[in-house]
Order: C-alpha cells, then structure tokens, then sequence
C-alpha cells in the first residue's frame, strides 16, 4: 500500500503521543530518533519504514510545529474543553488536538479536511468515543476563526 497524507498523519501522532509522554530537548534529533527506531520495521501497510520524500517532510512539519508551539496551542485549547482540565484529555486526544489547531492557524488545508482527518486519528488511536470530543474542539475553533 502507498503511503499518503493520512499515513504521514499517523506517523506525527506517533512522535506527538511520544514526546508528549517524555517531552524531547531538540525536536529534530526527537524526529530522527524517531524515523531510526522504526526504519527497522517491515510495514507493508504503508508504515514508518515507507516514509520518504514529501510525507515525511509534511510529517516532520507538523511534528515540529506543535512541539515548537505547545504553549501556545494550548492556550487555545483550554479554553475550548468547557470546563475540563488539559490533563484529564488522553495523551492521543491532546496530540490529535494540538495537531489539528496548528494544521488550521498554518497551513491551508481546509478546515472540514483538518476536523475529519483529526476524528479518524482519534478513532483509529483511541476509541471512538474520542471522536465526539475532537469533532466539538475542532468545529468550535475553526467556527471562531472564521
């Protein structure tokens, strides 16, 4: 199977649950550590070891522009939980959100592409029940960007 953006999705929630759970001093040697320990891994379903080229810089991007603005996503964030506390969120709906609000404030994929491709994410790593948060999070912040 070819790799494509979803895929070069997954692998940034990959690196963003990780150094979620152990934050990284320099991104980019996070990054490259990241692609070394899995260039090893036979994925025929379009996995790490296919990354290359194009997705892996797109990747790469949205990795180092969370991590590189972390604080700052999360003030917009918070306040869009309605009353809950960031670190009641699991480690997946944090990376999927963060990574969502960045893809909206810098880049110009529209935003129902950003929203859809963040609840499958949320789904595929966390459970489904993940999907109505992220959906909610995500269309009230692209509804106070417009």
């Amino acid at each position: 199977m070819q790799a494509t953006r979803r895929t070069a999705r997954e692998w940034a929630i990959q690196m963003l649950t990780a150094a979620d759970l152990n934050p990284p001093d320099d991104v980019t040697a996070f990054v490259a550590s990241y692609w070394n320990q899995v260039s090893d891994l036979d994925d025929e379903d379009g996995g790490p070891s296919e990354a290359k080229g194009k997705l892996k810089l797109f990747a790469e991007e949205r990795v180092a522009g969370v991590l590189n603005s972390v604080k700052e996503l999360d003030d917009v964030l918070v306040p869009l939980l309605d009353h809950w506390d960031l670190s009641r969120l699991g480690t997946v709906e944090r990376a999927v959100l963060r990574m969502g609000i960045w893809e909206m404030k810098n880049t110009d994929v529209p935003k129902p592409v950003v929203i859809n491709e963040a609840i499958d994410l949320a789904n595929w790593f966390s459970s489904p029940k993940s999907r109505t948060l992220v959906n909610g999070v995500l269309d009230k912040f692209a509804k106070r960007m417009a």
